[in-house]
């Protein structure tokens, strides 16, 4: 295995610098690795890990974890109907899931209206959906690796508002 991919596999948050001096290559020698990675559309770039609850305006956004049902196109299976689903912009990521749905679809809305009018004007009129079941995330614990919750204001309540 390229040696930069695992450590990009197991220690995603080094500098090209302590990667080098793992790996025991220059730091010329991993960006090249990287350029390659990149090139071959495997390593697709880096992505901060943010903890939007502390500021109140990137706070109000709303964020919904939709379960699909679907029924798979002739030929093109679920595939195509996931690449066609990934060209919304309000979708952050979605998955091909084995259980009781297929995929699974992260929204991100600016309210939670807009967030609904995704899921009943695209979404759920969308070719081959059969069923969708909306959770909209209230609280985040952990993201990426990173705890969020340093442990101030553990004992807070939950601010919930209409």
């Amino acid at each position: 295995m390229n040696p930069v991919l695992k450590l990009l596999l197991e220690g995603g948050r080094l500098t090209t610098a302590q990667m080098a001096q793992v790996a025991g290559l220059s730091v010329a020698e991993v960006e090249q690795h990287l350029e390659q990675l990149k090139k071959d559309k495997i390593f697709l770039g880096w992505r901060p890990v943010l903890d939007l609850s502390r500021d109140a305006a990137a706070g109000a956004a709303v964020r919904a974890v939709i379960e699909v049902k679907l029924t798979p196109e002739r030929g093109g299976g679920f595939n195509r109907m996931a690449e066609r689903l990934c060209q919304f912009d309000e979708v952050e990521s979605c998955h091909l899931m084995s259980g009781s749905y297929d995929l699974l679809v992260f929204v991100n809305a600016p309210t939670l209206q807009k967030a609904a009018a995704f899921v009943s004007e695209k979404l759920s009129t969308f070719g081959g959906v059969l069923s969708t079941s909306t959770h909209f995330l209230l609280r985040s614990y952990k993201e990426g690796g990173f705890r969020l919750d340093d442990g101030e204001g553990s004992g807070d309540r939950l601010n919930v508002s209409p």
